[in-house]
Formats: C-alpha cells, structure tokens, sequence
C-alpha cells in the first residue's frame, strides 16, 4: 500500500483582526478532512505568513479576515510570493468578504474566495479537487 503526502494547508489571520473562532473551526475541520493543517495564529505580517508557507512547504495558503482587510494584506501576500519566486503557490481567502471584493481579489491572483456563509464542506471538496487536479497528493487517493 502506498502512503500520499497529506495535503498540507497554512492558516492564519493578518493585522490587528482578533476574531478566531472562524479560522480555528476551518483548521479543525480540514484537520478532520485528513489535511496537516498549519494554524499560524492572529495578527501574522503578510511576511511570517509568506515564511512559514515555504519554511513548512504548504500546498496552499489560505488566509481569514472579517475587519475589511482582505485587499490590503492579500495583495502583500501575493507580492511576497511573487518576489520569492513561488506565486504557484494557491491563496485561498475567507471570511466577512463583501461580494464586490471577490472580483479584485481573483484579480489579484487569489485561487478561490469562501465567504462567511459558504459551508465548510464545500471548502474542503474545492481544495481536495483543486489538489487533485494540480496532481498532488491526498488523502483522498489513499
């Protein structure tokens, strides 16, 4: 029997954002999908959210807001992985969103952008088919 590498995913909040409870339950639940999650914790810089992606070797990255920071450090985030040579790498964002911003982060180069309302099953079945078709590893497969 061969054993997959389980799809590792970095999370984390930027700023001065306190509110966890929504990054901790999606860590969980992926945690629970068979994912390694990498729960990098609150008021992150876009710099040790970057750093720890490569130092951890993370499939994708995906970042939590709800005070209407998304634009802002997303962008940091995606500028970062540019100069360091690894803008392959997916950004998923989450969170309070409002919809006219989704468009201007996909812009931006975000993979995928899950709203607060949007179940976290659906989250979990987009990054297994997203890994799926980038022809990673996961559990999935197993």
């Amino acid at each position: 029997m061969t054993s997959k590498r389980k799809i590792r995913v970095l999370t984390g909040k930027m700023g001065l954002d306190a509110h966890y409870r929504g990054v901790e339950v999606l860590s969980m639940m992926l945690r629970d999908a068979g994912m390694e999650v990498i729960y990098t914790g609150l008021f992150q810089t876009p710099e040790t959210i970057v750093q720890t992606a490569l130092q951890e070797d993370v499939d994708l990255i995906g970042l939590s807001f709800l005070c209407g920071e998304h634009l802002f450090y997303t962008e940091e985030v995606i500028n970062l992985l540019k100069e360091k040579g690894v803008d392959h790498l997916p950004v998923l964002v989450g969170g309070v969103i409002p919809k006219v911003d989704v468009p201007k982060l996909k812009q931006m180069g975000v993979c995928e952008v899950f709203r607060a309302d949007t179940p976290i099953d659906n989250i979990v079945d987009f990054i297994n088919t997203y890994m799926e078709k980038a022809g990673k590893d996961h559990p999935s497969k197993m």
